[in-house]
C-alpha cells in the first residue's frame, strides 16, 4: 500500500516519530547497552492492536516500542538516514521491498525463522515475488474513496468525481500525499493503466492533476478518530484505504467507502526484519506470533483489513469475510491493479509531476 496514511492530522506525533527514531538510532550506535529484550517496530500508527502487543510482551517478557511514520516517503527517509539501522521489525509495502533488499536493509526470513509462514496464502507472496525469503504479508486492501453521504448529497462512484469535482466538493476533499496514488488514479480516471509508461497518457494525467489542484483542500490523510475531518464535516471526501474508512465510520454512520468503477490500487503490506537488528530472533518470534491463526484473526478485526493468513480467515465471522469493502468480489478486483516497478525515467517523471503539484 503506499500509504500516506496513517493517520493524518497529528503534528505532535511527527515530533514523537523523529525523537523516537533518533533515540533508536543513537541506541543502536551507542556503546551503552539498550534495555534488554526491547523490540523496535517501525509501523503506521493505529495499525496494531495494543492488546495483542501486551499479550506478546507478557508471553515473552519483552517491551515493544512502536516508531511511527506518516507516509511511505517518510519511512524511506528514516531508513535512508540511518542506513536501515535502529529498527528490528519494519512494516513495508510490496512496491518498496525490492529497493530495501538491494540496499541490504532486510534480513533473510523463511519458514525456519517464522514457522507460521505456512498459513500464508501463496497469492500474497507471489504478487511481489521479492517478498519470498525476506518478508511476510501482513494485510492487503484497496485504495478508493471515503466520503460523507449526507454532505455530498449523492453517490460517488468514479475517480473523475474527485479529479473534476463539482462545486460542492471545491476545497472539501483530501488527496493522498503520494505520487503513485495521485498520478496513478488520474490515469485510471482517464481509462488508462495506473502503471502506464506511455508518454501521452502520462501527459494527460499530468494535465488532469493540475486541473484538479485548485479544488483540493490538501494532499493529506484524514485522522481515523472522532476528530477526523470526515467526522467533523471539514472535508466531504478523501482518497483513502478501505479498512480505514470502516474504522472512521465508527464515529459517523454517514461515512462510506467506494472502490470506483474504474478500479483502484490493490496494495499489500509486509513485515520484515532489519538486517542491522541485534535482536533478530526476537523479531522473528514477534512476526510468528502475529501469524498464529487466532492472533491474526483478532488483528484483522481490529484494523478492518483482509488477512493473507488462510488459517485466520477460517476463524473470522461471516459478516467480516462477506463485507465487500474488506473483501471485494473478483469482478471489482479485476478492474484494480497492483503497482508495478516502473522504469526509472517514468518514476522520475511521476515524482516530478507530484513535486510541482505540491509547490
Amino acid at each position: 500500500m503506499f500509504r500516506f496514511r496513517r493517520r493524518g492530522e497529528f503534528p505532535a506525533i511527527v515530533c514523537t516519530i523523529l525523537f523516537a527514531a533518533a533515540f533508536a538510532v543513537a541506541a543502536a550506535d551507542s556503546p551503552t547497552e539498550t534495555p534488554k529484550k526491547e523490540l523496535i517496530f517501525l509501523n503506521w500508527s493505529e495499525y496494531m492492536d495494543p492488546g495483542l502487543l501486551e499479550e506478546f510482551e507478557k508471553r515473552f517478557n519483552v517491551k515493544v516500542t512502536e516508531v511511527y511514520f506518516e507516509s511511505d516517503e517518510t519511512r524511506d527517509d528514516m531508513l535512508v538516514e540511518t542506513d536501515g539501522k535502529g529498527y528490528d521489525v519494519i512494516l513495508t509495502s510490496g512496491i518498496t521491498l525490492r529497493p530495501y533488499e538491494k540496499r541490504g536493509w532486510l534480513a533473510p526470513l523463511g519458514a525456519a525463522e517464522v514457522p507460521n509462514l505456512k498459513h500464508i496464502d501463496d497469492l500474497w507472496l507471489d504478487i511481489f515475488p521479492e517478498s519470498r525469503g525476506y518478508a511476510v504479508p501482513y494485510f492487503w486492501g484497496t485504495t478508493g474513496i471515503g466520503y460523507r453521504k449526507d454532505l455530498v448529497q449523492g453517490e460517488i462512484d468514479s475517480w473523475m468525481q474527485l479529479y473534476r469535482p463539482g462545486e460542492r466538493l471545491r476545497g472539501k476533499f483530501f488527496m493522498n500525499k503520494y505520487s503513485r496514488d495521485v498520478v496513478g488514479m488520474a490515469l485510471k480516471a482517464l481509462g488508462f493503466s495506473a502503471n502506464s509508461t506511455d508518454s501521452s497518457e502520462l501527459a494527460a494525467a499530468e494535465a488532469l492533476v493540475f486541473e484538479q489542484k485548485p479544488y483540493v483542500k490538501d494532499y493529506f490523510y484524514p485522522a481515523l478518530n472522532v476528530e477526523s475531518s470526515l467526522v467533523t464535516g471539514e472535508v466531504y471526501a478523501a482518497m483513502m484505504f478501505n479498512g480505514d474508512v470502516l474504522m472512521v465510520q465508527e464515529h459517523h454512520p454517514e461515512i462510506t467507502y467506494v472502490l470506483p468503477k474504474e478500479g483502484g490500487n490493490i496494495w499489500v503490506d509486509y513485515l520484515a526484519v532489519g538486517q542491522a537488528s541485534t535482536k533478530k530472533d526476537l523479531a522473528y518470534q514477534f512476526i510468528d506470533f502475529l501469524n498464529e491463526p487466532e492472533i491474526a484473526a483478532r488483528l484483522a478485526q481490529f484494523v478492518y483489513f483482509a488477512t493473507p493468513n488462510k488459517a485466520a480467515e477460517g476463524l473470522l465471522p461471516r459478516e467480516f469475510i462477506e463485507d465487500p469493502v474488506i473483501y471485494p468480489d473478483a469482478a471489482t478486483l479485476q478492474r484494480s491493479e497492483v503497482y508495478s516497478h516502473l522504469p526509472a525515467k517514468v518514476i522520475r517523471r511521476i515524482n516530478g509531476i507530484f513535486a510541482r503539484l505540491l509547490q
